[in-house]
């Protein structure tokens, strides 16, 4: 078939680390995160490197501008599996740098926009995110199906992080959307809806939503902390009926005590009827019927709760005058009961209680973004001409080492973190878990493939040469049949 490139692309510098035409066609998307905010002209710069043995398709930089990195017809190094990467459009998002990875709304909106120009000009109508890596990967795609794959399937990665994972489906269903209109105007998207959050542990819930409260918190001056603690316990970790059929996650009703307050972001009309407990004020819950809020999204309903908090009144005076800019959570939580927003007897003890369970006080600071720490495999600091990578992570950077005696690992500042295996030792036992590893006639991708896989299984390794193309170095078989990366294997 033909290939073409997508004409978002602004920046292009292409990599040499690919394994050339793919051998499959194109049937699925991989977003990834970078763990940086990156610029495209240095992502670029990153993958131009020869010794980096990485590269995707696509960038999506902090400002939202992509780079083509890789071309559409060949495949890119870039998700820990051949059988993936040989099928997919991997596309490498700017994103935080620590979990869970959030990506700017600049860089989301383009992920979608990309997306959907690559399903398009590959003839996909449809994006699918099944969020199960057995059902994914058994599944056969019709011709005009695209699907939708994660790296941290294949390897022991967070990636890409549980901002983004939180949102494939999101990102799914918007494709598909702008995929099914008529024309190329672009459909109208949300933020962060409910539902993303129905499969996650409470622990991934709070690192997905975390940020969205912080953020709030620097426009309206309430404790990140406290809103978080309100939307775990009204609304199950995000998991009630309100915010899961209509992004309320505070139990907002369609009218709170006759307030109107300035900076709302419910749109006046849209609701979600349900039957709620109310408590009299003793602790007996009584069922009422009654009107609630809906949102476009979970942003929207963090917003207007705030709001809320900060206009609504008791007569002339604020319900809840103290509570912008309390810097004491225990103060703010009693503020808040105090002001009637709930009936509850034990509202102010399980509020702190969430808070302290989760330690929520530190989504109450802002943090900029730490900078990017590398880990450098060289013979010495000074030899930076032995350098073999950089790594962000410690144990890719170590098992690099490893493959390559004589070799340490360095950080920043030039000090020894990791000084390495003098030899490696062979023969030794591996365990391959993947069917279709290839077998090369020598140490490096740069040596032809002899047409035959490993197969799953244990496997002698009698020797052990750095290479082109993997890691964790290249292994000589027992058996004869040739070479095999150690990265796609488990020492035992």
């Amino acid at each position: 078939m033909g290939y073409t490139n997508s004409k978002m692309v602004v920046y292009t510098k292409l990599s040499p680390n690919h394994s050339g035409q793919r051998t499959h066609t194109i049937d699925r998307i991989t977003p990834h995160c970078v763990v940086g905010q990156c610029t495209a002209e240095g992502l670029g710069d990153w993958f131009a490197k020869s010794s980096t043995q990485a590269s995707s398709n696509y960038g999506i930089d902090r400002d939202g501008r992509v780079g083509l990195y890789v071309e559409e017809k060949n495949r890119s190094w870039c998700s820990s599996s051949n059988a993936n990467d040989q099928r997919a459009i991997t596309i490498e998002c700017a994103s935080d740098t620590s979990e869970p990875y959030a990506f700017r709304d600049v860089v989301y909106q383009t992920l979608i926009k990309l997306c959907v120009d690559i399903c398009k000009r590959n003839g996909k109508k449809k994006l699918i995110w099944f969020g199960d890596k057995d059902k994914t990967l058994s599944y056969s795609p019709k011709s005009d199906e695209m699907i939708l794959t994660v790296h941290r399937w294949f390897a022991n990665k967070s990636c890409p992080g549980n901002w983004m994972y939180a949102r494939m489906g999101d990102l799914a269903n918007k494709v598909t959307a702008q995929l099914s209109t008529s024309s190329d105007t672009p459909v109208k998207t949300s933020g962060t809806q409910a539902k993303v959050l129905a499969g996650l542990s409470e622990g991934d819930v709070i690192k997905t939503v975390g940020a969205l409260f912080t953020a709030d918190m620097n426009k309206s001056g309430i404790l990140a902390s406290v809103s978080l603690a309100q939307f775990i316990l009204e609304s199950g970790y995000g998991k009630s009926e309100l915010a899961q059929n209509a992004n309320n996650v505070f139990g907002m009703k369609k009218s709170l005590s006759g307030n109107t307050w300035s900076g709302s972001t419910w749109d006046g009309k849209s609701v979600y009827t349900k039957k709620t407990q109310e408590d009299d004020g003793s602790g007996k819950l009584y069922t009422i019927t009654a009107d609630f809020r809906k949102y476009p999204c979970i942003e929207d309903s963090i917003a207007d709760h705030s709001a809320y908090l900060l206009g609504a009144k008791n007569g002339s005076k604020l319900r809840y005058d103290g509570l912008k800019g309390c810097k004491d959570y225990k103060k703010a939580v009693q503020i808040i009961k105090d002001g009637g927003y709930a009936t509850s007897t034990t509202y102010v003890s399980k509020l702190c209680s969430i808070i302290e369970r989760w330690n929520l006080t530190q989504y109450d600071t802002a943090e900029a973004p730490a900078a990017v720490k590398w880990y450098r495999v060289r013979k010495s600091w000074s030899d930076a001409a032995s350098q073999k990578g950089a790594y962000k992570v410690l144990a890719n950077a170590k098992k690099c080492a490893d493959a390559n005696p004589g070799y340490s690992v360095f950080d920043d500042a030039g000090k020894v973190v990791y000084a390495g295996r003098a030899a490696v030792k062979t023969p030794f036992l591996v365990r391959v878990d993947i069917s279709d590893l290839n077998i090369r006639t020598g140490a490096g991708t740069n040596y032809s493939r002899k047409g035959q896989y490993t197969g799953k299984g244990i496997f002698t390794i009698l020797e052990v040469k750095s290479g082109q193309g993997s890691n964790a170095g290249w292994g000589r078989l027992k058996s004869g049949a040739g070479w095999i990366s150690l990265d796609y294997t488990t020492r035992i």
